[in-house]
């Protein structure tokens, strides 16, 4: 079983890495040239195997027949009685024809006019008959179209007064023949569409693996690269997202790296500060000692930032609301004010350390600035909403576009003393754009300031 199955699965090996070799254009252009090429062969069999019936051909001897009679026993001619005068037709042929029916109906010429359409010149004839072989054709009598009428036309013979007896084929332009052109293109259609639908499927599939590579990448930086697979092209641009995805990730690790050698090296000569001001004086010691503090805590605020930033994320699929519970309760264990609206559960696949940092940074923002905070989620189509409100005194439009920098704080609408560092709303953007998912903060109509928080479900 070993020796056969060896052979097969080399040859399907040799052909999967024969097809990875096509390049994309290629692959398009063969598709292409083999969906023209079946249309082709279609349209050939619809010349050999549904001809065109060869017409049939009224004499004018027939016409005056079936004139003088009121109808056409075999039904193949309409009759019919109209008030409205015929066009008198500019062709020689229909007017000799006329002549013809007048002569052997024992009427003036002008009691009889001739409307003949589609005929063309006789040559035509033969493009309705069924193919002959090759060498001198032989015509039946039937086909000595000179003194007939075929197609479309029709007979006009006045009758009495005003009166015109007209005559035309019963038959309506739209045969048995057309319905089977019909169908066999309506075939022809049902063979091309899977070979159309296969070449806009392969076509249009490189462009969403990459836009799910992109979108995975902008929730999660460090998510796996695309896989090297397919054609030529699609291998080296997904090796070039591959090679970006992995430069960003370094920019990004080398700046944190940076920032937290910064920070940590502040602490040294931080230190040599505080053990040389012991021999100050008392009021320039106090003074400097709280600086020092001040910028120890922003250092140590600094580090945790960074720390949390770099930390290794572990998504799994969780409760947002429940999560806000557990945040609301501890902030009123503690006396303060945070209030969760009612609502169903909202599950979403996110990181809850992070996501319970942003809620408490969101939450404590406004319980220290307003004393009141009240949290509202709810779902928007595939998104979850986080909206945190408070009825402070809001903040400048000014103050609203720095919001999110590091390190700012509003002083002019918020108090020195309940001030924090800075690094709150710049933490929780943060966490939200690497969920895939936007942080902003508006004033409030009544008054206050909302925090809205959107992350994919």
């Amino acid at each position: 079983m070993n020796s056969a199955s060896g052979p097969n699965a080399a040859s399907r090996l040799t052909t999967a890495r024969l097809r990875q070799r096509w390049p994309l254009f290629l692959r398009i252009f063969v598709l292409i040239l083999g969906t023209v090429l079946l249309v082709q062969v279609l349209n050939f069999a619809a010349v050999l195997l549904v001809p065109p019936p060869t017409p049939i051909v009224y004499s004018t001897s027939r016409i005056a027949a079936v004139a003088r009679a009121g109808r056409d026993p075999s039904g193949l001619l309409a009759v019919r009685m109209t008030d409205e005068a015929p066009i008198e037709p500019g062709d020689a042929r229909d007017r000799r024809l006329a002549r013809m029916i007048a002569a052997d109906l024992a009427l003036p010429a002008s009691a009889v006019v001739v409307e003949a359409r589609h005929y063309g010149p006789p040559l035509m004839v033969g493009a309705f008959r069924t193919p002959m072989p090759m060498g001198v054709p032989r015509l039946p009598r039937q086909f000595a179209v000179d003194n007939g009428l075929f197609g479309q036309f029709a007979v006009s013979i006045r009758a009495s007064g005003d009166r015109w007896r007209v005559i035309r084929p019963a038959r309506e332009s739209f045969g048995p023949w057309q319905a089977r052109i019909v169908l066999w293109f309506l075939v022809a259609v049902a063979v091309a569409a899977p070979i159309a639908w296969l070449l806009a499927r392969r076509v249009a599939q490189p462009i969403a693996l990459f836009s799910a590579a992109a979108e995975r990448l902008g929730r999660d930086p460090r998510a796996p690269p695309m896989p090297l697979s397919g054609s030529p092209e699609i291998r080296d641009a997904a090796t070039a997202f591959n090679l970006m995805q992995e430069r960003l990730n370094r920019y990004v690790e080398d700046r944190t790296t940076l920032i937290a050698a910064v920070a940590h090296d502040l602490r040294t000569p931080l230190m040599r500060l505080s053990l040389r001001l012991e021999k100050a004086p008392a009021d320039i010691r106090d003074a400097t000692e709280e600086d020092i503090r001040d910028m120890s805590q922003r250092i140590g605020a600094a580090m945790a930032f960074v720390r949390d930033m770099t930390r290794d994320v572990r998504r799994q699929r969780l409760d947002l609301r429940s999560l806000a519970e557990s945040i609301t309760d501890d902030f009123a264990d503690h006396g303060d004010q945070a209030v969760l609206q009612p609502g169903p559960p909202l599950a979403i696949h996110g990181d809850a350390p992070a996501l319970k940092a942003l809620l408490a940074n969101l939450i404590g923002n406004a319980v220290k600035y307003a004393g009141h905070a009240e949290v509202r989620l709810h779902r928007e189509h595939d998104t979850a909403i986080i909206e945190v409100s408070d009825a402070g005194p809001g903040m400048t439009p000014d103050d609203l576009a720095r919001a999110f920098e590091p390190f700012f704080r509003a002083e002019r609408s918020r108090s020195r003393d309940t001030g924090g560092i800075g690094l709150g709303l710049p933490s929780v953007r943060a966490v939200a754009r690497a969920h895939g998912g936007e942080a902003t903060i508006t004033n409030r109509p009544g008054g206050g300031l909302v925090a809205r928080v959107v992350l994919p479900t």
